[in-house]
């Protein structure tokens, strides 16, 4: 019977004891499992955990299925800023206008920012701190790579992703600026000598392969186009071989600058795409960093420290002939 007792006590401590062991949790939510990009931030979060097993804080990742579901993403989010365990989070937004309705909604108490992504200028009271790219310098230097490479200007079509993604629709006008020397225009037609050819920007759903095939029939359509900008890496991480064998047959006029091909990202295959001269430039992210670094911005907007607003994570620009150095380590 004292045994009994005794076991129940134990049992009762242990039950008692379990609110108070588990890890107040610092939650990410990306737009989509399926991306290797946001894969790479899940893997800086991981690191994150391992340093700090001892912290009251762990670093959970998590996301709707695919990248192309904004709905699932919101959400996800409404559903984490219900969680008592949530103590803060960070949203990589698929749609930033549905995020910010979605927040508002949420009214949270615990501290939101946004990661990779970023809610339109509009609305971005609604988060303390942005952690990651600079997307519109992103942009603006693919425009420069496509520029020097073809200083007459020419055609171009523009590869984007989802329609509502601030950060790609940042990296795109970027772009637009960078070629025509001039701000804030929506399509290019003669500006700097570059007009975006019909059918331009194709929105891909950040899906490799429709990037792949979108590229295919807009080449069918102009066989004189002269670029593309490409504004995330779908098409080379996502699709890599029917990437190449669209561009196999043109790794000529690729190397002469003839045809440019200018794109976001650094990840997958895309750098040893470059070594084999199948793209001109790529700018890539630090999305390994971005995971690493975004739980301790999180603790740090918790205890009320002050967060610098954007927190700029850097860039690797990679062509054919640096393609050996050009990663950060």
């Amino acid at each position: 019977m004292k045994k009994s007792l005794l076991l129940l006590a134990a049992a009762a401590l242990a039950l008692g004891a379990g609110p108070a062991l588990a890890k107040k949790q610092l939650v990410i939510v990306v737009k989509g499992l399926d991306n290797p990009f946001f894969e790479a931030i899940h893997q800086g979060c991981e690191k994150w955990n391992k340093e700090n097993a001892s912290s009251e804080y762990a670093c959970f990742y998590t996301g709707p299925a695919s990248t192309s579901d904004e709905a699932g993403e919101a959400q996800i989010v409404q559903d984490v800023l219900g969680k008592a365990d949530t103590a803060a989070i960070a949203i990589s937004p698929s749609n930033a206008k549905l995020i910010a309705q979605t927040i508002k909604t949420a009214n949270p108490s615990v501290p939101v920012m946004t990661l990779d992504a970023d809610l339109a200028a509009e609305d971005s009271a609604l988060r303390k701190t942005y952690l990651g790219t600079d997307n519109y310098l992103m942009g603006f230097k693919i425009g420069e790579y496509i520029k020097k490479a073809k200083p007459k200007g020419g055609t171009i079509c523009t590869i984007e992703g989802n329609t509502g993604a601030d950060n790609i629709l940042r990296r795109a006008q970027g772009m637009r600026d960078a070629l025509t020397g001039q701000k804030g225009l929506a399509a290019l037609k003669g500006e700097g000598g570059w007009t975006e050819v019909a059918g331009c920007p194709v929105f891909t759903n950040d899906d490799g392969a429709k990037g792949v095939q979108a590229m295919t029939d807009i080449l069918a359509a102009n066989p004189k186009l002269d670029a593309f900008g490409i504004m995330g890496g779908w098409p080379l991480f996502g699709a890599p071989q029917p990437y190449r064998d669209l561009f196999k047959p043109m790794a000529e006029k690729i190397a002469s600058n003839d045809f440019v091909i200018g794109a976001a990202d650094t990840i997958g295959d895309e750098v040893a795409i470059a070594k084999e001269g199948l793209v001109t430039a790529l700018v890539g992210q630090r999305p390994f960093e971005m995971g690493y670094k975004a739980p301790t911005v999180m603790i740090n907007l918790i205890e009320g420290k002050k967060v610098e607003d954007p927190v700029f994570t850097g860039l690797d620009e990679c062509t054919k002939d640096t393609v050996d150095t050009c990663i950060q380590k």
